[in-house]
């Protein structure tokens, strides 16, 4: 099996486990994880802070961003080209559907705020390991975005999170891969940086 192969069979494999989850668990999860987000070293006191729409089984964010303390704006990603802007949302502001079927802002990309503007961004994952390596769905949306991150420990905050059922021993980390600053779940936070 080629290395391509076994990414996009552990990419299978640990997207059936994240939907598995009974629903009372990714409750409780969203509640926890957001303590967890809340109590990061770096968690920025204002600013923007990204976040995503959870789909496919995707650990919520809602609870993290009913709490968000007064000075943090959030915002959900936009596709602009082959990278990301991200817009300010709040419940009961407009959607679009975008090209995967995902949700976001209805605003134009182009009037977007650019990734270096955030101050935290909170990726989803399919999977991570003890190291703080994140594995994402493989289209590179949040490599490409954060290139300028790349071997650095600085602003904008790049957080991986989800169910600690998507914990693997250990992935293979590719030469794009940008780095989390942390991954947290909701019961732990591993630091990359620590």
């Amino acid at each position: 099996m080629s290395e391509n192969d076994a990414r996009t069979a552990l990419r299978r494999s640990l997207r059936q486990r994240r939907r598995e989850l009974p629903a009372a668990q990714r409750i409780a999860g969203a509640d926890a994880l957001a303590k967890q987000l809340f109590a990061l070293p770096f968690f920025p006191e204002r600013g923007y802070v990204a976040g995503y729409w959870a789909m496919d089984g995707e650990i919520g964010l809602h609870v993290f961003q009913l709490k968000l303390p007064p000075g943090l704006v959030y915002c959900l990603p936009v596709l602009h080209g082959e990278e990301l802007r991200f817009a300010p949302w709040r419940a009961g502001d407009g959607l679009v559907t975008n090209r995967f079927g995902i949700p976001e802002p209805d605003v134009a990309p182009s009037s977007a705020l650019e990734p270096e503007q955030m101050a935290l961004v909170v990726m989803p994952l399919v999977g991570f390991d003890d190291q703080a390596n994140r594995l994402g769905m493989g289209g590179g949306w949040y490599d490409r975005s954060f290139a300028f991150r790349h071997g650095t420990a600085a602003p904008p905050w790049l957080v991986g999170v989800g169910f600690e059922a998507q914990r693997t021993p250990s992935l293979d980390v590719q030469p794009w891969d940008v780095r989390a600053d942390a991954i947290c779940t909701e019961s732990h936070t591993l630091l990359a940086h620590p």
